[in-house]
């Protein structure tokens, strides 16, 4: 059964059109004076209440937004001017988890790549290029260096002090 919990005190929603005020004859009292004698009402819409402020004084908020009319959805925080209040619809409306299934899985039969089977990467595959002009440039490069180091190791050969 759906109920509003106001200052931690539950009232059960029985009727399809509930009033909520400071007057003695709303079905739900709220002695606040920020709370106008006819506040708001709840109507049975469906399954689902909806609230409607009847033009308090000082208004009816739901999570924190000024309201003239809207739908109560779980756990709903309402303000009837300087109170607070939560909107906790029917247990019984929950559904249960669904029960979880067995997969089986089945190996491949084979694991063989199938006829007509593309790359299915968006980007080119870079082919094997072969550049003698790099290749010539590397060689040439790693001999310079091997020369640059054999001069420096002779250089520090000739001015090394004699033991």
């Amino acid at each position: 059964m759906p109920r509003l919990v106001i200052s931690g005190t539950a009232h059960e929603l029985l009727g399809d059109l509930i009033t909520i005020g400071r007057a003695p004859d709303n079905m739900i009292v709220i002695r606040d004076s920020s709370v106008s004698s006819h506040h708001a009402q709840l109507q049975l819409v469906g399954e689902t209440y909806r609230l409607k402020d009847l033009d308090s004084t000082n208004g009816t908020r739901v999570n924190g937004i000024p309201t003239a009319e809207t739908a109560l959805r779980f756990d709903d925080r309402i303000r009837f001017g300087a109170v607070e209040a939560r909107y906790e619809p029917e247990a019984s409306g929950s559904r249960p988890l669904p029960q979880l299934e067995q997969i089986k899985a089945h190996p491949a039969e084979s694991s063989a790549v199938p006829s007509g089977f593309a790359n299915a990467s968006p980007f080119p595959r870079q082919k094997a290029q072969k550049d003698p002009t790099r290749t010539a440039m590397f060689v040439g490069s790693a001999i310079v260096l091997l020369v640059f180091l054999g001069s420096m190791i002779a250089v520090l050969m000739m001015h090394a002090p004699k033991l």
